[in-house]
């Protein structure tokens, strides 16, 4: 007569929130590290090729980029329930590494998720490219040269941009002050509302035909730069 023995199952103990929180760093740092090495080789294979691409343009497609990087990275280690938004998680992560205010990241951040997809639902270039990218490959150039001929994005268009804004700002002030001074030395007996006015009609005066000629030079160039059917 043989006895019945009765096997019993351990249950398998589930990770504690810290082991969890823990496992994320460990994920989120690993994604980082991993971005940052991607980032330094890129970076020195493009050098040579000298872009000229407005400061904005150029960061945000960078940080897009790694954004795609880092999520294939992240789903590679197949520990991750969810390697899109933790490689979002990442990128925020590094950003304040590098010196970005927490505030502004968020805002970059939200602004990154809006960017990242495009009305068809499909990833931005930057991201299936930084997503398909291999070891050493020349991937962020053939992001950036399909925008080298784009004249709205480029750093010549960019600079020109910033010294009209200046131009505009320093001459508008320049002349309103110039104009009160004349009027408050020269023409005495006016009221403070009436050489503000002055002022300010001035500036208006100075403002208005140099933001024309910008807006004019903006259109042609653009149109230049379109292909001709």
């Amino acid at each position: 007569m043989t006895d019945n023995k009765t096997t019993e199952t351990t249950p398998v103990a589930e990770p504690s929130a810290a082991e969890a929180k823990d496992s994320d760093v460990s994920t989120v740092d690993a994604c980082i590290a991993h971005a940052r090495e991607v980032k330094d080789t890129q970076l020195e294979l493009i050098k040579s090729k000298q872009y000229d691409f407005a400061p904005e343009f150029r960061d945000l497609t960078i940080q897009l980029y790694l954004f795609g990087v880092m999520w294939k990275f992240a789903e590679n280690l197949g520990n991750v329930k969810d390697a899109r938004e933790l490689a979002f998680t990442a990128l925020q992560t590094m950003l304040i590494q590098d010196g970005l205010q927490k505030h502004k990241t968020l805002k970059r951040i939200e602004f990154l998720r809006k960017m990242s997809k495009l009305e068809d639902d499909h990833n931005a270039l930057a991201v299936a490219i930084g997503y398909e990218s291999e070891p050493d490959d020349n991937s962020l150039a053939e992001v950036f040269d399909h925008y080298v001929d784009d004249l709205q994005v480029s750093g010549a268009f960019w600079r020109l941009y910033d010294r009209g804004k200046k131009i505009m700002l320093y001459g508008g002030l320049g002349i309103a002050f110039l104009v009160i001074w004349f009027i408050t030395l020269f023409m005495p007996g006016n009221s403070a509302i009436a050489i503000l006015a002055a002022g300010l009609i001035s500036a208006a005066i100075f403002v208005i035909p140099v933001f024309l000629i910008g807006v004019f030079i903006y259109h042609t160039k653009l149109k230049k730069a379109k292909p001709t059917s």
